[in-house]
């Protein structure tokens, strides 16, 4: 990271004008500067980036994905046109996976689109160059703007991202968490001077009872209920996979991460990923509420498992070197495992359908392992 952040001058005359900044707004800001965002600015992936997503990790990956899709599109009833969208895409590498393991089904594959959810330039560049191979791919800056019709859509480490509110409870009640200058100009976590009215009302059980000083993160539910209603009308499913906790409860967890360790949110802003825990409850509350079907969630490594990671992994282990087959295992064991440096119980998995769709693969509580039936 660089020693002075571009963004710290205008952060702090902007809170020199106009006051503390609600987190939401500096987690914002950092991300997304029209010129010094860190979404805008940069490639942040891989081992000479800032971390690595799990399509980085193996190929295995993205594969199962696709193959997920092919189920879900067989259970929609096949139909003559899909759309297949990506939300934060990365470097395309999750999609060209899941392309790769649809081609085996010409006609899934014949009725795809693909459309890419994107903001970021940089990647919008890589995600050309690795999917340039692949026919009827679109581009957009929201979901939005991608074409109405059946849709299956997909969005792994999306939701983390998304700005997060926080508050904190003091004796007279919650009040919003801000960051501001102190009187030796660092920038400092602070609270809004009122308390945010009838905020208990709108509590999760759990958080109710929180004591003073206890943190509560909270995301608007936009973007959710907007997937989910399309779901919902226009038919499909979406699944969305990230890391963070299954019930809503007090908690902070809001942080950067640089060069594959955690730093300190408040410096060099613009430099470092921010990112807070998702909260699944809250997801699949606000997609059953707009009347969508919820299904899970349950960790990556369940979901992975129930379709057949560790039989892909021994295929591939099968025609491999001795020095490949290692890496595959490592691989295994980083996507799939619980241990030291594992995603499989960190991450979870929810999926989000119309109410036609009344179970999805690896999301389901009967479901045994042994794996999707590939097309």
């Amino acid at each position: 990271m660089t020693e002075i952040s571009p963004l710290m001058a205008e952060i702090k005359k902007l809170i020199k004008t106009s006051g503390p900044l609600p987190v939401w707004r500096y987690m914002q800001i950092c991300l997304t500067h029209p010129e010094h965002g860190y979404y805008i600015s940069r490639d942040p992936l891989g081992r000479e980036g800032d971390f690595i997503t799990s399509p980085e990790v193996s190929q295995m990956f993205g594969e199962l994905i696709g193959l997920w899709a092919a189920s879900v599109w067989r259970m929609m009833g096949s139909p003559a046109t899909l759309r297949l969208i990506e939300l934060g895409p990365g470097r395309g590498t999750m999609m060209a996976d899941a392309l790769r393991a649809l081609r085996v089904l010409p006609p899934m594959y014949d009725a795809l689109s693909v459309h890419l959810v994107e903001i970021n330039p940089v990647l919008r560049e890589k995600q050309e160059a690795t999917l340039s191979g692949a026919r009827n791919v679109e581009w957009h800056a929201g979901l939005d703007e991608v074409p109405r019709g059946p849709s299956i859509i997909l969005a792994n480490e999306y939701f983390d991202v998304l700005p997060v509110r926080q508050m904190v409870r003091h004796g007279d009640g919650w009040h919003e968490r801000v960051v501001d200058v102190d009187g030796s100009g660092q920038l400092v976590f602070g609270a809004a001077a009122e308390p945010m009215p009838r905020f208990d009302a709108l509590l999760p059980p759990l958080v109710r009872a929180a004591p003073v000083g206890a943190i509560f993160e909270w995301r608007p539910d936009a973007e959710i209920m907007s997937l989910a209603t399309r779901v919902r009308d226009q038919g499909g499913a979406a699944l969305i996979i990230d890391y963070g906790h299954v019930r809503s409860d007090a908690g902070d967890t809001f942080q950067a991460i640089a060069g594959h360790s955690f730093a300190d949110p408040l410096k060099d802003p613009g430099q470092a990923d921010i990112t807070a825990h998702v909260d699944f409850q809250a997801l699949a509350r606000a997609a059953e509420d707009v009347g969508a079907r919820v299904h899970g969630p349950v960790t990556q490594g369940t979901f992975l498992q129930r379709l057949g990671i560790e039989a892909r992994a021994v295929n591939l282990m099968a025609k491999a070197s001795p020095e490949v087959s290692e890496s595959i295992a490592t691989a295994l064991k980083r996507l799939a495992g619980s241990g030291r440096g594992g995603m499989g119980s960190m991450f979870k998995v929810i999926g989000v359908s119309d109410s036609r769709l009344t179970e999805l693969a690896g999301l389901s509580d009967q479901e045994r392992r042994g794996g999707i039936r590939a097309p």
